[in-house]
């Protein structure tokens, strides 16, 4: 919602708002002219003198009976969703939309910084804020738009893409789909919505990406892949225009050498994980289907420090008993994802030759948890050892009787499960030793404890 804003202020538009609590998120949208309130109150919409002519809300998270919605109805002011509104921020430029089940902000964020250095000054709409630019959406001079398109709620069908690139497909949202074959038919609808002359850009790594491009190519549309040497060689109806020939795990990060259409680019991505190397040559390929620069574009990935919330460093310690630890935080909440992280910090401690991976994990929704408890038990328990919270209930009810234990009492490794979140800082000193490192995760308000941990470590 903060990147919408901050769009349409760069348009000279008048933006109010509200929000449950401050955050440091409000701060620089009041700098630049938005009106914001802290709290829902039905007055909140004449907050710049003048009822507004449109309001703009999340379905899936701000409940109907909010009060300023209930007085938008009464006084028959429009209410749409954040997706209607970017797909008319979207209107008169090319649009590139980052789609898939996991990936979707550090693809469309790699995207964003690989254009701005081959100086095409995209405009963009992310989920996640930029390290390097310390911003969420900009609007740009060029004729590109980049931006996450969203599965959860099906508004990805607002857009209508040039560029359409799905990550991955694995059945998620199903408090909303039902069923597994509802959220694989979203994705479909949404490849028939690229425009003529447009592409669909799929990874042919994940078998359900791959088998949505054959579908697309077979109903005539332009398809491509992306993907490692293996994964072009199993899906031949898709040319893959961006093959991974060789990854290696550097000091800096990850290397990998990648093949764009011909052009062999090295680039050295300070995000490590093999999923992070897909995800930048989909970033690659995409700022070259829109015709820029590639060896620009490989400079500007290498040149990537990542987003916030993604394998965001958060400091290590100098001296003392928990010397060199290293404490990251990364918004992991499904299971695959939780997977690519904790191998990606396993990756990264044996190639420091020290230490553990100790996971601090806050479960994200009842009916997520419940979905998948084997799933979650079977990927945390890749760590060394675990503190986990209990759930974050977000949007849901919560659910009598049902704690993070059904997914602790399934782990493999050893494992704390604390319901005090304001504990966990000391449960973590009593399990860290020197060289850790230490992976919080979660969607909700886990994020918070990343500084808490490392002040309790450092004394």
């Amino acid at each position: 919602m903060s990147g919408v804003a901050r769009i349409l202020l760069a348009r000279g538009k008048t933006v109010t708002g509200s929000d449950a609590k401050d955050s440091r998120t409000l701060l620089p949208l009041r700098a630049v002219g938005a009106k914001i309130a802290v709290g829902h109150a039905p007055e909140n919409l004449e907050l710049s003198g003048e009822l507004p002519t449109v309001v703009v809300t999340s379905f899936a998270a701000i409940p109907q009976d909010n009060p300023e919605l209930i007085r938008a109805r009464e006084e028959n002011i429009p209410v749409i969703r954040r997706s209607d509104l970017l797909g008319e921020l979207l209107e008169g430029h090319r649009q590139v939309l980052i789609a898939g089940t996991h990936g979707k902000t550090s693809t469309t964020s790699m995207a964003v910084v690989a254009l701005q250095a081959a100086a095409m000054d995209p405009s963009f709409a992310i989920g996640g804020q930029l390290n390097k630019a310390g911003t969420n959406a900009h609007q740009g001079t060029g004729d590109v738009f980049v931006a996450e398109a969203d599965e959860s709620d099906a508004s990805l069908l607002r857009y209508s893409p040039e560029i359409a690139v799905v990550t991955n497909i694995e059945p998620d949202h199903l408090d909303f789909f039902k069923t597994h074959e509802a959220y694989f038919q979203v994705f479909d609808d949404f490849a028939a919505r690229i425009i003529p002359g447009g592409t669909l850009v799929v990874c042919l790594d994940d078998a359900h990406a791959a088998a949505l491009g054959e579908r697309a190519a077979a109903r005539g549309i332009n398809v491509v892949g992306y993907g490692t040497t293996g994964a072009a060689a199993a899906h031949p109806t898709v040319p893959s225009k961006a093959t991974v020939l060789k990854t290696w795990v550097v000091a800096e990060g990850t290397r990998a050498l990648i093949n764009l259409d011909g052009h062999d680019l090295e680039v050295t991505l300070q995000i490590p994980g093999d999923h992070m190397v897909l995800n930048g040559a989909a970033a690659l390929l995409s700022g070259y289907l829109v015709g820029a620069d590639v060896e620009k574009l490989a400079g500007g990935l290498s040149d990537f420090s990542g987003v916030r919330r993604r394998f965001e460093y958060h400091g290590t310690i100098a001296e003392g008993n928990y010397r060199d630890v290293t404490i990251y935080d990364d918004y992991a909440h499904h299971p695959t994802e939780v997977e690519a992280v904790v191998r990606a910090a396993r990756e990264r401690v044996e190639a420091a030759g020290t230490g553990r991976v100790i996971v601090v994990f806050q479960p994200h929704l009842y009916s997520r948890t419940l979905e998948f408890t084997a799933e979650f038990a079977e990927a945390l328990s890749l760590a060394d050892s675990a503190v986990v919270l209990d759930i974050f209930a977000a949007r849901e009810t919560p659910v009598e009787g049902v704690t993070s234990r059904v997914v602790t009492d399934k782990m493999t490794i050893p494992v704390v499960y604390e319901a005090n979140f304001s504990a966990v800082p000391d449960r973590v000193a009593e399990i860290a030793g020197p060289g850790d490192l230490i992976l919080t995760m979660g969607a909700g308000s886990v994020t918070m404890l990343a500084p808490e941990i490392l002040a309790r470590l450092q004394g």
